[in-house]
């Protein structure tokens, strides 16, 4: 048998999908305890039984999916104090390229993922790259550019 996938969350990530999934059942209940269409309309198929059948299975579908995730996930928390020096999941951490450019990124797992709000996963080229890196060490990343960056800081902090 496969091994189940992990999905690694900070507290924050799995209080969301929490949420979402919760918001996802209370509207699957309220969608079977409202007024069903008709299956048929004359001869043919009702477009809206059609059309609430096809809601229903898209509901389910999502539900199912989050309940995986939250059977399988696994909460991100700080290392103990003397490995919070390398690279790890949930660590923020301030690069310099070659250039002396600063860039700050937190490592997070996949589903919280969002280059945006400075957060990239673990599996990301970035992300794989300064996993078990420690203060000072060069990286290289080479995806599809090469960029030499240095690791200056590495924190953690109540995630």
């Amino acid at each position: 048998m496969a091994e189940e996938k992990k999905f690694y969350l900070t507290k924050k990530g799995l209080e969301k999908i929490k949420k979402g999934y919760q918001t996802l059942k209370k509207l699957k209940t309220a969608k079977i305890k409202g007024e069903v269409p008709k299956i048929l309309e004359s001869e043919d198929l009702n477009p809206e039984y059609l059309s609430f059948q096809e809601d229903l299975s898209l509901l389910e579908s999502r539900i199912a999916e989050l309940e995986y995730i939250l059977k399988n996930a696994q909460l991100i928390t700080p290392p103990p104090k003397e490995k919070q020096n390398i690279v790890n999941l949930g660590a923020t951490v301030t690069l310099e390229d070659s250039d002396g450019e600063i860039n700050e990124f937190m490592i997070v797992g996949t589903l919280e993922a969002n280059p945006n709000e400075g957060k990239i996963s673990s599996e990301s080229p970035v992300g794989k790259s300064l996993l078990g890196h420690k203060i000072g060490d060069k990286v290289i990343i080479t995806s599809p550019i090469k960029i030499v960056y240095r690791i200056k800081k590495i924190r953690y902090q109540s995630i």
